[in-house]
C-alpha cells in the first residue's frame, strides 16, 4: 500500500523565490534584455495613451488635419516599436525559460542519483515522478508566461498612475481608493489560494503514486479481490485532491470578477465627476479623454496580475516541492581509497588494486569481515545486533534464517546502501567507509530476487553491468550465465528490445539476464539475494549452473530461500532476530542438530 499522505507545512515564499532566483541569476544578461524590451513595450502603451490629449486639444478641436496626420504617424511608430519589442522579449523569454527548466530538471535528477536508499524507501515512485512532471510543468508555465507579464503590467500600472496624477490629482484620489480595496482583496485571496495550491500539488503526487503502485500490482489486486478496497482508497485520495483543487480555484477564480466589477464602478464614478470638471472649466476635454482611457486601462494590469496568480501560486508550490528534494542530504561518502586496474599481460585474468591516498597499493582479494556490527532502519528498532562474520577470498558464505532475520540487510551494508550504527565492516582489511562508494560498488555485483530490466535491447541490459563491454564480452557473459541459449532463439537475438521491465520474458529468463549482467561486471565479490526463489525446478538448475560458473574464484554471499542451494557453501550462517545462531558447513551443522538441522529436516520451518 502506498504511503499515507503527510501534511507538511509549505516553505516560505521568500525562500522559494531565492531558490528560483539562483537559477535565473545564471541568465542575467538575457533577463536584462528581456526586461528592457518589456519596458519599451509597456512604455509605448503608456505614452500612446497620453498622445490622446494633444491629438484632441491641438489637432481635432482646432481642425488641424496636417498636424493630425503627423502625430498619427508618430502614434503608429510608438505602437510599432511596442509590437516589435513584444515579439522580441517573447521569443527570448521562451528560450531562456526552457534553458532554466532544463537546468532544474538536470539538477533534480542529479540530486536523486546521490540520495540514499532510505529516501526512496520513504517516498513512492509516483510522488517522485510528480516532481518531474506536474511541478516542473507548472514552473515552466510560470517562467514562460508570468515573468514578462508581471514586469510589463507593473510598468504599465506605475506609468498609468503617474499619468493619472499628472492629468488630474483630484480624480486620482478616487482611483487610488478603489485600487487600495482591490489590493486588499487580492492579498487575502492570494494567501488562501497559495495554501490550497500547495495541498493540491501534494495530493496530486500522492494520487499519482497510488495509481502507479496499483497499476503495477494488478495481478496481486485481482488475486485477492482488492478492487473494492482500492476504489475506496482511490476515492478518498481523489476527494482530498478535489477539495484542495476546488478551494484553490475558487479563491483564485473569484479575484478576476471582483476586480473587474470594482474597475467598472471606478470608471463610472470617474467619468461622471470628470464630465462636471470639464463643464466647469477645471479640466480640458483632451485630458479627460486620456484620463478615462488610463482609468479603463488600470484594470488591465490588475486583471492580468489576477489571472497570473494561478500560475504563480502553482509554480511556487511546485518549486517548493522541487526544492524539498534538492535540499535532501546526499549519501555520505568520505572515502578516499580508490579502485585501480592492475596492469597485466595480454590474456591474463583481470586484477585490481586498492589505492590509498598516500600511493600505497593493496591487492583486491575479496576478504570481507564484520566486526561487532549493529544496525537498524529506525532508531530504537535494531535489525542486527553485534554481528561478527568473515568471508575469506574465494569462499562461498550462505545466510539462512526467517524473514526479517537480517539476511538482506547484511548484503546491503556491504555495499554501503545503509551505514552501520556501530562496529565496522572491512574489505581486504580496509574499513568500507574509507573506500569511495563508486569504487566499492564497482567491485561488488548483486543478483536480486526481484530482477529489474531497463528499456532497450538485451545487449544493452547485459552491458549495464559494464558499459565498456564489447559485444563479444556480453555474449561470453550470457554463455557463462546460461542465458545465451534462450537469447539466440529470440527473433532478433541480442538486439531484441525489452520494454516494461522485460515482461515479454519469463521470470527465469529475466533472472538469467540479471546473472549475465553481473557476469559482465566481472566482480571479485558477488551477492546473490534469493536469486532462485521464484522460478521452477528446471529453471533453477539452469540458474544455479550459471551461478556456479560465475561464482568460481570469487567471494560469494548467498541469501538462501531453499536450503538445498547452500549445501556446497564453505560456511552457512543461521540468523535469527539479528544475531548469528550457528556457523559451519552443511555436514557440521547437521551434526550439531541445532536450528539448521531442524530447518533442513523439516522439524521446523522458516517463518
Amino acid at each position: 500500500m502506498a504511503n499515507q499522505i503527510r501534511r507538511n507545512k509549505p516553505r516560505n515564499i521568500r525562500g522559494t523565490l531565492a531558490f528560483i532566483g539562483g537559477y535565473l541569476k545564471q541568465h542575467t544578461a538575457a533577463l536584462v534584455l528581456v526586461s528592457l524590451m518589456t519596458l519599451i513595450s509597456a512604455g509605448a502603451n503608456v505614452y500612446g495613451v497620453y498622445l490622446i490629449k494633444p491629438i484632441i486639444n491641438q489637432y481635432i478641436l482646432p481642425g488641424n488635419l496636417a498636424g493630425l496626420a503627423r502625430i498619427l504617424v508618430l502614434l503608429g511608430a510608438v505602437y510599432l516599436a511596442g509590437v516589435a519589442s513584444s515579439y522580441g522579449y517573447t521569443q527570448l523569454m521562451v528560450k531562456t525559460a526552457q534553458q532554466v527548466i532544463l537546468e532544474i530538471r538536470n539538477d533534480l535528477f542529479r540530486r536523486l542519483q546521490t540520495l540514499p536508499l532510505s529516501f526512496f524507501d520513504a517516498n513512492t515512485h509516483g510522488e517522485l515522478m510528480s516532481r518531474f512532471t506536474n511541478d516542473i510543468d507548472t514552473l515552466s508555465n510560470a517562467l514562460n508566461n508570468s515573468f514578462t507579464v508581471v514586469i510589463q503590467n507593473f510598468v504599465i500600472l506605475v506609468g498609468t498612475f503617474t499619468m493619472l496624477a499628472i492629468l488630474s490629482p483630484r480624480l486620482s484620489l478616487i482611483v487610488l481608493t478603489t485600487f487600495f480595496c482591490m489590493f486588499l482583496f487580492i492579498r487575502y485571496s492570494g494567501k488562501k489560494s497559495h495554501s490550497f495550491f500547495t495541498r493540491q500539488q501534494k495530493y496530486l503526487g500522492s494520487l499519482n503514486g497510488f495509481i502507479e503502485e496499483m497499476t503495477a500490482g494488478q495481478k496481486v489486486v485481482k488475486v485477492f479481490n482488492h478492487e473494492e478496497n482500492n476504489m475506496k482508497e482511490f476515492s478518498h485520495r481523489n476527494e482530498m485532491l478535489r477539495d484542495a483543487a476546488t478551494n484553490a480555484v475558487t479563491y483564485s477564480g473569484v479575484t478576476v470578477p471582483v476586480v473587474v466589477s470594482l474597475s467598472y464602478f471606478n470608471y463610472a464614478i470617474t467619468a461622471c465627476l470628470g464630465a462636471f470638471l470639464v463643464m466647469s472649466g477645471h479640466m480640458d476635454l483632451g485630458s479627460l479623454s486620456a484620463y478615462l482611457v488610463y482609468v479603463r486601462q488600470t484594470a488591465m494590469p490588475i486583471n492580468h496580475f489576477s489571472q497570473q496568480l494561478n500560475f504563480l501560486l502553482a509554480a511556487l508550490s511546485g518549486a517548493e516541492r522541487i526544492q524539498e528534494v534538492m535540499e535532501q542530504k546526499p549519501e555520505v561518502d568520505n572515502g578516499k581509497i580508490t579502485l585501480l586496474r592492475k596492469p597485466t599481460e595480454e590474456g591474463a585474468a583481470k586484477s585490481w588494486e586498492w589505492c590509498k591516498p598516500d600511493g600505497q597499493r593493496i591487492p583486491l582479494r575479496g576478504d570481507v569481515r564484520f566486526h561487532d556490527v549493529a544496525f537498524g532502519y529506525e532508531v530504537g528498532r535494531p535489525i542486527l545486533n553485534q554481528i561478527n562474520l568473515y568471508a575469506k577470498p574465494g569462499q562461498k558464505i550462505a545466510f539462512v534464517g526467517s524473514t526479517g532475520a537480517g539476511k538482506t540487510t547484511i548484503a546491503s551494508l556491504i555495499n554501503r546502501f545503509y551505514e552501520v550504527i556501530s562496529g565496522s565492516i572491512t574489505y581486504d582489511g580496509i574499513d568500507v567507509r574509507d573506500i569511495r562508494k563508486e569504487d566499492l560498488r564497482r567491485s561488488i555485483a548483486v543478483v536480486l530476487q526481484d530482477t529489474h530490466l531497463f528499456s532497450g535491447t538485451i545487449l544493452d541490459n547485459i552491458r549495464f553491468g559494464n558499459p565498456e563491454a564489447t559485444r563479444e564480452q556480453a555474449v561470453a557473459a550470457a554463455k557463462l550465465s546460461n542465458a545465451h541459449s534462450f537469447i539466440r532463439r529470440l527473433p532478433k537475438g541480442y538486439d531484441t528490445v525489452l520494454t516494461n521491465d522485460g515482461t515479454n520474458l519469463s521470470q527465469g529468463q529475466r533472472q538469467l539476464l540479471s546473472i549475465a549482467r553481473a557476469a559482465a561486471a566481472d566482480p571479485p565479490v558477488l551477492i546473490l539475494d534469493e536469486a532462485t526463489s521464484s522460478v521452477d525446478a528446471h529453471t533453477e538448475k539452469l540458474i544455479e549452473s550459471g551461478m556456479d560458473r560465475l561464482m568460481a574464484g570469487r567471494t560469494v554471499f548467498v541469501i538462501a530461500h531453499r536450503l538445498s542451494t547452500v549445501r556446497n557453501a564453505k560456511a552457512i550462517l543461521v540468523l535469527e532476530h539479528g544475531t548469528v545462531l550457528e556457523r559451519g558447513n552443511h555436514e557440521e551443522l547437521l551434526a550439531a542438530r541445532g536450528r539448521y538441522y531442524q530447518l533442513y529436516t523439516g522439524i521446523s520451518e522458516l517463518d
